[in-house]
């Protein structure tokens, strides 16, 4: 669905991007512009947000507790970016699109970006950029410690020509957005398993593997059973 803030940078348009996506069943509706960094070429604003500690879920990981099934978010595992009271902010980690950013954002980047696999961040605004980068020491990482959230096109490209060989990224088309109490309601209902993220998890972990590796690290007999079924049960 339609959201509002993040620059269109892709060269196609939303039907194209989603359309491996399958039918929603959450009512998730698009993230205002506040407290992440809202980017266009010309301006970069970023809002500092200070979070209770325990209420929000920033830097936290969400995964598939095994009542999504049929919605676009079975089997998913996503990034809280930003969570205040006004809502949340996420990236779903494990949706490969199959294409490389190259193909697919209308852009001069370089060729370490240009080859890079682009991710399917959400169902939100699915033409809009957003990327996280990590270092040997990011002084402003935003998201948990040395992890930054991006969305500057102009951003994109200097951390792309950074000489650092430690350097780490992952783009991403759309975005996942809760409006104010939904994502709480929905953990409520126990939609979803929380587990903290680290930066081998959203970097190093093939996406693939991410949601199974996570529910049994987490551990229990019910996350154990889970994370080896089949996504489809006729396939058992």
């Amino acid at each position: 669905m339609a959201g509002q803030g993040l620059p269109s940078l892709f060269g196609m348009d939303a039907t194209a991007i989603v359309k491996k996506a399958k039918t929603l069943r959450l009512s998730l509706r698009p993230w205002r512009p506040n407290g992440f960094l809202f980017a266009s070429r010309a301006k970069v604003v970023q809002i500092k947000l200070v979070n209770a500690p325990g209420k929000f879920l920033k830097g936290q990981l969400l995964l598939d507790s095994g009542q999504l099934g049929g919605s676009f978010f079975q089997r998913t595992v996503v990034l809280v970016c930003q969570h205040d009271a006004e809502g949340a902010f996420g990236l779903v980690l494990n949706r490969a699109l199959g294409k490389k950013v190259g193909e697919m954002i209308v852009a001069d980047l370089p060729d370490t970006l240009r080859e890079s696999p682009l991710y399917l961040g959400g169902p939100v605004q699915p033409t809009a950029l957003s990327f996280l980068h990590t270092d040997n020491f990011i002084p402003d990482a935003d998201v948990m410690p040395n992890l930054a959230l991006g969305h500057s096109l102009d951003d994109l490209v200097d951390v792309g020509e950074s000489f650092s060989t430690q350097k780490k990224v992952k783009l991403f088309a759309g975005y996942a957005g809760w409006s104010s109490g939904q994502l709480e309601d929905e953990i409520k209902r126990k939609a979803w398993v929380i587990f903290p993220a680290s930066l081998e998890l959203v970097f190093d972990t093939p996406s693939e593997q991410l949601w199974s590796k996570i529910l049994k690290r987490k551990g229990g007999w019910r996350n154990k059973l889970l994370s080896q079924m089949p996504e489809n049960l006729a396939w058992n």
